[in-house]
């Protein structure tokens, strides 16, 4: 049985090692060890992840197993991308769930929950990157109506990705 909630400060230290286990799961034989080193502390480190939890402007929905272990999670926040984004534009940073609960609806249960708080907060549309060969996010995001509508330079540490912007207009 999984359990969802909003993450609070307390989870900072599970958040971000959640986090960087998943990223280096799915992405970490792609980078030059000092480069994934790097993105990992900047992005899920204390200074990153665990951080935001704190910060208003961003949200954090964390699932979490029998055990009270966090198996996944969503962050919302404001547009970061540059361009011209409207105002009631809101990004979906991650979505990341443990390999080990892929197919088990821990995504799609994040996800509903994505659409629903942007909606709830009067948001018109869910701007998120992803990978150019992460095929499995593609369709995920594709069943629920996302479109691609550019591309995006993600940088891991000094390597550049080359990743696409989608969008749902909610």
């Amino acid at each position: 049985m999984i359990a969802y909630r909003d993450a609070v400060p307390a989870d900072g230290a599970e958040l971000g090692a959640m986090a960087k286990r998943s990223f280096t799961d799915t992405f970490g034989t792609l980078y030059r060890p000092e480069d994934l080193a790097a993105f990992l502390e900047q992005a899920f480190g204390e200074k990153g992840l665990p951080a935001q939890l704190s910060d208003p402007a961003f949200t954090v929905r964390v699932a979490m197993d029998e055990a009270g272990k966090i198996v996944g999670f969503a962050k919302i926040g404001p547009v970061a991308f540059p361009g011209d984004w409207p105002a009631s534009a809101i990004e979906l940073y991650q979505l990341y769930v443990r390999g080990d609960q892929h197919g088990a609806g821990v995504g799609p249960a994040l996800m509903d929950w994505v659409i629903e708080a942007a909606r709830a907060d009067g948001r018109t549309e869910v701007i998120l990157s992803v990978y150019v060969d992460n095929h499995r996010a593609h369709r995920f995001y594709q069943r629920y109506g996302f479109v691609e509508i550019g591309r995006y330079v993600f940088m891991v540490g000094e390597q550049p990705d080359d990743d696409r912007i989608m969008r749902l207009v909610l």
